[in-house]
């Protein structure tokens, strides 16, 4: 590790001289290359420089140790070793989390699909809470959320929202949540008082860019047809709604969001293109299937993830078996506890893997 860290550390100091350059700086594509490249490499060598710093502190203090021969130097000499290999100890691994092979979406946007599962009305109450949670959480990153495609239901329920969260490290922080959401409590549509299951599926894809998806126009099918329910003055006045099919998959993906018929078709295309990437994804994370069992669910769309239970004002995360009571903070958007512990989680599994190679 140290070996690397040493390599690192002499990369860095050559972005930094290529920064300096001229030429490069007249190089718009180069010079963004090695801006990103010291962003990600400046956190590591900077936590291995102060590593170093209190390596060297252990040592001084252990010499001071023994060739010192006043006791209340000794002893304050022993007081600066255990603060410092205590310190060592936590940028050691501090360290080992920052080598961890950055996820290379995790600075991206995020398309969210919040569908309605089992239990009617209520599930599709439950989606549309879910929709609020999120966004909340995004306006307290100061994000930016985008509506792309809502069907309603009629009483206030989502049977499905598609919407856009754009921030950085958006997909880095929202990338657990995909899978099952359960919300167990007596719905405001049943008169018996009973508790009842529902659920609704979320799925998070990492905005796809052209570059990341070879997508042929020639296979999309475009149909269009009149906007409804809620949009203003257009709806039902021009077809400006569109429905996008893409042939090979049988992806259909409908918009309407938007007046314009033309942004609709752009709309419907951010996320097909999202979709086809994240296939290829799931296609990655099968190819590697022993290491996607050892790290918390990031795309399964059919594993139970988390438990909202209403009675007991409680929220459960199954992956990690992390149970807070705190279900309405939560619901109005406070995911933070949730979303660190899931972090940490997979980082732990990742540096177990790590240690095992």
């Amino acid at each position: 590790m140290f070996d690397k860290l040493e390599d690192l550390e002499e990369r860095l100091a050559i972005v930094l001289e290529e920064l300096n350059d001229p030429d490069v700086t007249a190089d718009q594509g180069r010079f963004r290359s090695l801006m990103k490249e010291q962003n990600e490499l400046t956190p590591i060598v900077e936590a291995y420089r102060q590593y170093k710093g209190e390596k060297q502190n252990i040592q001084d203090s252990l010499e001071m140790i023994e060739q010192e021969t006043d006791d209340e130097m000794k002893e304050l000499a022993r007081e600066e070793l255990a603060e410092s290999k205590e310190k060592a100890a936590a940028l050691e691994e501090q360290i080992r989390i920052l080598l961890i092979p950055k996820d290379p979406n995790d600075e991206k946007n995020v398309i969210v699909e919040i569908r309605a599962g089992a239990g009617g009305d209520e599930a599709a109450l439950f989606a549309a809470e879910l929709y609020r949670m999120y966004r909340n959480y995004a306006d307290s990153n100061h994000w930016k959320t985008e509506m792309i495609s809502l069907n309603e239901n009629g009483i206030g329920g989502f049977k499905e929202a598609v919407f856009m969260i754009s921030g950085n490290g958006a997909y880095s922080r929202l990338k657990y949540e995909s899978g099952v959401h359960r919300v167990q409590r007596i719905p405001v549509t049943e008169s018996g008082g009973r508790i009842h299951t529902s659920t609704a599926t979320v799925a998070i894809m990492p905005e796809a860019e052209e570059v990341d998806v070879d997508l042929d126009l020639n296979d999309c099918r475009f149909d269009v047809f009149r906007a409804s329910g809620n949009g203003g003055q257009c709806v039902n006045t021009t077809d400006s709604a569109v429905r996008l099919t893409h042939i090979p998959t049988g992806i259909v993906i409908s918009c309407q969001d938007e007046k314009s018929q033309l942004k609709n078709k752009e709309k419907a295309l951010k996320v097909l293109r999202s979709k086809l990437y994240e296939l290829e994804m799931a296609k990655a994370h099968d190819a590697e299937a022993e290491a996607r069992r050892s790290q918390v669910g990031t795309g399964d769309r059919s594993e139970k993830i988390r438990t909202y239970n209403f009675p007991q004002g409680r929220v459960t995360d199954h992956r990690i078996r992390l149970t807070l009571h705190r279900l309405e903070n939560i619901l109005n958007g406070d995911l933070t506890e949730i979303i660190d512990s899931l972090t940490a989680a997979d980082q732990t599994a990742k540096l177990a893997r790590m240690n095992e190679g």
